[in-house]
């Protein structure tokens, strides 16, 4: 690509060094691309953003200190135009949504950095939105499934947890009997066969993490 005088700055977030490096030697050889910083949390996310005023931000979202997707959040309030690649390792259908609601413009699975990453660098920064093809696959595949509650992810976080109906009962305030119905309704939306493979379920599709 020919030299550009003006290359996309791109800001890389994630608490993994490795992925750090490997983002560096990835864009280190494009005459059209310079990373201008780098963070390991999402504190660090918004404090680089302010600093560096980066064109693309490559955004992880499972950080310490705060995610990702509160991360963006906190970026595209203070900076509308901000543009964000979230760079994840999760594939879930959830995850994904919430994230583009937060206002991330695209969605890339870490095991395909190589293949994908430099042009969706530049397609976010044209001002287009993109998603791996794995990514896409698992939006469509759920796009007609009823979501769960509030109150139903909290008590999938409970069950996680390792709390029974009793437990979860009194945790919450309500009669077990409640949880009881609770538990029967996340079965069915997540197609689950018992509580075990809902969480497992939940975990994959991004509703909670373990």
């Amino acid at each position: 690509m020919s030299a550009d005088p003006s290359p996309i700055r791109i800001l890389a977030v994630d608490d993994h060094p490795l992925i750090r490096t490997g983002i560096a030697t990835l864009v280190g050889p494009e005459s059209d691309m310079k990373l201008v910083g780098e963070g390991s949390t999402g504190r660090e996310a918004i404090a680089k953003f302010r600093e560096c005023l980066p064109d693309v931000t490559l955004m992880d979202l499972q950080m310490p200190d705060m995610n990702g997707i509160d991360a963006t959040i906190a970026i595209r309030h203070e900076f509308p135009e901000a543009k964000i690649i979230v760079l994840t390792t999760y594939a879930g259908d959830v995850q994904v949504i919430r994230a583009l609601q937060a206002g991330a413009q695209a969605y890339v699975l870490k095991n395909q950095v190589h293949k994908e990453l430099l042009h969706t660098i530049r397609d976010v920064y044209a001002g287009r939105k993109t998603m791996s093809p794995e990514v896409a696959a698992q939006v469509a595949g759920h796009s007609g499934d009823d979501a769960l509650t509030a109150r139903e992810i909290e008590v999938l976080r409970l069950i996680a947890a390792g709390n029974a109906n009793k437990e979860i009962a009194a945790l919450l305030s309500v009669t077990e009997e409640t949880i009881k119905s609770r538990v029967k309704n996340i079965l069915a939306k997540l197609g689950a066969n018992d509580r075990t493979h809902a969480v497992t379920i939940g975990v994959k599709r991004g509703v909670i993490e373990l």
